[in-house]
């Protein structure tokens, strides 16, 4: 079989600039991880960059490559952290805040996480109404700061010398906002910012910086950000990445594991209660029922694309799913998630199933972000622009061309990724059809 050509990737040469909009407990547990990392202080377990392989030809030919060995990557020793925050804290001293990693490991790298400290934010009370920042970029309109992070972008990148740079979105759920007009072309959306116009958000216009300067940009948080026409058009016009939204890690993920095993054996569900605890800034930000609104519809979208029930109604039309947040400031970023599950299977007989998760959010979230960074980079450097399906993998409500619905199945969303990866080297694709071991009569 002929092979398919090779993408043209250009090399992972020079540094890689990391910059996250937020600096707090994800943002920091992923740059002091990588860090401890290099340092040889710890594994980077969870990160499919660094530890996942990847199947190539057929099984009897043993070619299993780690992933970081099979595309080029950029190294762990040559990326550099950066970012910005509506408080002054520098990385260290909000590491410690969060409370997710131990002090006595992020005391081994303080001068590290010292070094790294926030650019001020962009902030509207407005659209994150728990948080009260005094960090922040005041005395313009939504057009000079995005101008204002433009520069920033510029600046950082000639003082660090760095030869690349992507945008992790790290920040608050900010309210529920639905497309708009101005949402429409770029022209609209330009003007919109110079008027101040409510629907564009503080993420959008991180955003719109950051691919009017051609540098990748993945949106961790459920905001809508990148989610309509005006800045995917604008990727496309410069050839910039783009992925999301909102990181795939605790109770989302266990839901995308296991649904697409009982749709697999078709059995039938009727109804699936999510209730979460967990007390870090994420917890607070959820409190307002605003911002809980632009989460529950990401997390509600995940199982009826899973489940299709206007396909199999007998198992899944109609069932009942309802989804709870509760900020409790005790259990800090060790979040909690119950679920209840009811099934039904041969004659409908009715079964259950409970799920106690016990996670640390930012813990999950962190590898998604050196992952989502790398490929982003790797993306880039493959002149691939606009929205990147393939990664739909690390997000609970991935983007997708418009008149697609998204893809949720995990196990689908990391065939699409390997595939991808096997795409850029020229491999072939992996089916798992096997024909070539079957004894059929021709």
């Amino acid at each position: 079989m002929d092979k398919t050509p090779k993408v043209t990737i250009a090399p992972a040469k020079g540094r890689l600039g990391i910059l996250t909009p937020g600096m707090g407990a994800v943002s920091t547990t992923f740059m002091a991880g990588v860090i401890a990392i290099r340092k040889g202080l710890g594994k980077p377990i969870g990160s499919i960059t660094q530890l996942g392989t990847i199947r190539l030809g057929k099984r009897t030919e043993n070619r299993v490559p780690k992933i970081k060995d099979f595309v080029p990557l950029a190294d762990l020793n040559d990326i550099y952290f950066g970012g910005w925050d509506i408080f002054e804290d520098d990385a260290y001293q909000s590491a410690v805040h969060a409370g997710v990693l131990e002090k006595t490991l992020l005391d081994q790298i303080r001068p590290e996480l010292e070094a790294i400290k926030p650019m001020k934010g962009v902030f509207n009370k407005d659209y994150v109404k728990k948080l009260d920042g005094n960090y922040i970029k005041t005395g313009g309109t939504k057009w000079d700061y995005a101008q204002a992070l433009m520069e920033d972008i510029k600046n950082f990148k000639a003082k660090h010398k760095l030869d690349r740079l992507v945008i992790v979105w790290c920040g608050s759920t900010e309210i529920y906002l639905k497309q708009h007009e101005v949402h429409a072309t770029i022209a609209s959306f330009e003007k919109a910012m110079k008027e101040d116009h409510p629907a564009i958000a503080p993420s959008m216009i991180y955003a719109y910086a950051a691919l009017k300067m051609g540098v990748p940009f993945a949106n961790g948080a459920p905001n809508l950000t990148t989610d309509f026409p005006a800045l995917n058009d604008l990727a496309k016009e410069t050839h910039t990445p783009i992925c999301g939204k909102d990181f795939k890690t605790g109770q989302t993920l266990m839901k995308t594991i296991l649904a697409p095993g009982l749709k697999a054996r078709l059995l039938g569900l009727s109804g699936w209660f999510s209730t979460n605890i967990l007390g870090n800034r994420d917890g607070e930000v959820l409190d307002d029922p605003e911002s809980f609104k632009t989460k529950e519809e990401s997390k509600l979208s995940v199982l009826e694309q899973i489940l299709q029930p206007e396909l199999y109604p007998e198992m899944y039309k109609g069932f009942y799913h309802k989804v709870r947040i509760n900020y409790y400031p005790p259990r800090g970023d060790n979040k909690e998630g119950w679920d209840n599950i009811d099934i039904f299977g041969w004659l409908g007989y009715p079964m259950q199933i409970k799920i106690d998760f016990l996670c640390r959010d930012s813990i999950l979230a962190a590898p998604i972000v050196l992952d989502l960074a790398l490929f982003l980079d790797l993306a880039k450097r493959a002149n691939f622009s606009g929205i990147q399906e393939w990664l739909s993998f690390f997000f609970k409500s991935p983007i997708v061309l418009p008149g697609l619905y998204p893809e949720h199945d995990l196990f689908i969303q990391q065939m699409k990724l390997k595939n991808t990866l096997r795409f850029m080297q020229g491999e072939d694709q992996i089916t798992h059809l096997g024909a070539d071991y079957y004894e059929y009569y021709r």
